[in-house]
């Protein structure tokens, strides 16, 4: 199985590192860490994290960061909709689907 990024979400994903990246040298590198490490988990298990609007749209939070990774599993890949923050416009990417 393999993740899939909505392009919205790519440059999202993209915008977030380099804003990390700017605050602190290294904390860019940091979040792609963590990104790496959580879509891992993600694609051995995709529904081990709750429904967060039914039927199929879950969402994984960062440890780290106030950000999450919000997808959908499919049988053959992950879609990954977007990368939001924990406390901005929620559900902003509803239109994704």
């Amino acid at each position: 199985m393999t993740p899939d990024f909505h392009p919205a979400a790519e440059a999202e994903f993209l915008e977030c590192v380099g804003y990390y990246e700017s605050r602190v040298p290294g904390l860019g590198t940091s979040l792609v860490d963590e990104y790496e490490a959580l879509a891992k988990l993600i694609l051995q298990s995709p529904k081990a994290w709750p429904v967060e609007i039914k039927p199929d749209i879950r969402r994984a939070p960062f440890y780290r960061f106030p950000l999450a990774i919000i997808y959908r599993g499919r049988e053959d890949k992950v879609q990954i909709l977007a990368i939001a923050h924990d406390r901005r416009r929620p559900q902003y990417w509803l239109g994704r689907l």
